[in-house]
């Protein structure tokens, strides 16, 4: 990281802490809005761009990267109808915020067999 977040003097929370803050939000908006719909290799792009398209709708997201994973899509179908339901562990993304004078980069990606959200970069 290449920012102090320290806690301003007032006990207010510093610029950069909202700044997390706002990823955070948008975050738990992408999974949980999301989360379980159908998905099947035929509509993987048309899912990520209406994911990005909606959280890049909320204030201060100033861009929003989905990657869906055809292959994982297609091993997660299990039954005749061509579809699964969509999880963290079959997508990747990418977002920034742009809080003030505050940037933040963060990443949704697979580890240790987790969809792990995560802060990339807070430079303020």
């Amino acid at each position: 990281m290449t920012s102090d977040v320290s806690e301003s003097p007032s006990g207010a929370p510093s610029t950069a802490e909202e700044a997390c803050f706002e990823a955070g939000i948008k975050f738990g908006s992408l999974y949980h809005q999301f989360a379980g719909t159908p998905v099947s290799p035929a509509s993987t792009r048309s899912l990520e761009a209406a994911m990005a398209a909606a959280i890049e709708n909320q204030p201060h997201c100033t861009a929003v990267t989905v990657d869906i994973d055809d292959d994982r899509v297609a091993e997660a179908i299990d039954h005749e109808n061509g579809y699964t339901e969509l999880t963290g562990t079959l997508m990747n993304v990418e977002m920034r915020i742009e809080y003030d004078d505050v940037v933040v980069r963060t990443r949704m990606e697979m580890t240790d067999g987790y969809p792990l959200m995560q802060l990339v970069d807070v430079d303020a």
